[in-house]
């Protein structure tokens, strides 16, 4: 018989190392963002004086809002094991589309339009990925193609300047509420509706449990396609939502909005530790992941920073940040 006496130290010391692990796996995925963030704030305060102060600070959380909103869409994509790249080309059809319509409808109206332009988008992206079963990826990125080429067919290429009707939506998105750009305040009221829907909802509970395990799901008699086409419509009715304010901002619509910003938001949810693997994510740390990307920018353009030297530092910063949170899956093991 083989002597197995010996191999019984061997996993006596192996289990303090396993529950070490787990516990700075545990801590890494719990608090892994915030550190990130405090982290990236002391040494942006340290490096500009005007880092801090009141305008720097209002800048800062006005160019993150559309990054922040479509960031929540994103998140409830991921968290089914999806991903979804048209957020950054459904914006720019949001942009175009508002400016249009605004001309003539309310401005009410001409956002209703707009989302729900956003929406549709979502749904043929949805149906493609749920029922045909079509990967994500490839899917999206058609979506993206399609959603970019439709905005530069309506504005014929050419930016679309707001009409006196559409005074309504720039007056939102340049206008201040409680000492806060109104953008900002909508930004944080959609992540925490996307927090309360996540987390106290069966809607939530579900889109967690897809990315977890869809089969168990399946089994258990819910109909996941559902689930996964709904996710995908809320990403594109928020990415449209983000171009209107983009419109609102800049006083025309321009089918040149968004360019590259499904990377920004991407980004943004895997440093806020969401798995790209699926059933892992907050929406709380997707809004730090929002804020530290754009206090990485706003940081650099206050050190004069080139452009291009800036995307270099933004995708050595990212790396490190993602490091850190797959840190939680390494000590895991």
């Amino acid at each position: 018989m083989p002597d197995t006496t010996a191999s019984v130290p061997n996993a006596v010391a192996t289990a303090p190392r396993r529950r070490e692990g787990r516990n700075v796996s545990g801590f890494l995925q719990r608090w892994g963002t915030l550190i990130i963030f405090i982290i990236i704030v002391v040494g942006a305060t340290t490096q500009s004086s005007a880092f801090l102060t009141y305008r720097n600070l209002t800048n800062l959380l006005q160019q993150t809002s559309g990054v922040g909103i479509m960031s929540v869409g994103m998140l409830f994509v991921i968290l089914t094991r999806g991903i979804d790249l048209s957020v950054g080309s459904v914006s720019a059809l949001g942009s175009v589309v508002s400016a249009m319509m605004v001309a003539s409808l309310s401005p009410a109206t001409s956002i209703g339009v707009v989302i729900l332009a956003g929406c549709a988008s979502g749904l043929v992206a949805g149906l493609t990925i749920a029922y045909l079963r079509l990967p994500p990826f490839v899917m999206t990125l058609a979506v993206m193609t399609m959603a970019r080429g439709i905005a530069f067919i309506l504005s014929d290429g050419q930016p679309i300047m707001l009409s006196d009707s559409g005074q309504a939506i720039a007056n939102f998105a340049n206008g201040f509420l409680f000492g806060l750009p109104q953008p900002v305040i909508l930004m944080f009221a959609v992540f925490i509706v996307g927090g309360v829907v996540l987390n106290f909802t069966k809607f939530g509970r579900l889109i967690k449990a897809i990315g977890s395990n869809p089969e168990a799901v399946r089994l258990s008699g819910v109909v996941v396609p559902r689930y996964v086409v709904a996710v995908y419509v809320i990403s594109g009715a928020l990415a449209a939502l983000a171009g209107v304010i983009s419109t609102g901002r800049a006083g025309v619509g321009s089918a040149t909005v968004g360019v590259g910003a499904e990377l920004q938001v991407i980004a943004a949810v895997v440093i806020g530790g969401a798995s790209l693997m699926g059933g892992r994510g907050g929406v709380f740390n997707a809004l730090l992941g929002a804020l530290v990307l754009g206090i990485i920018g706003n940081i650099m353009n206050l050190a004069s920073v080139p452009g291009y030297t800036q995307q270099v530092f933004m995708g050595i910063i990212i790396m490190i940040a993602v490091m850190i949170q797959q840190g939680a899956t390494i000590f895991k093991r």
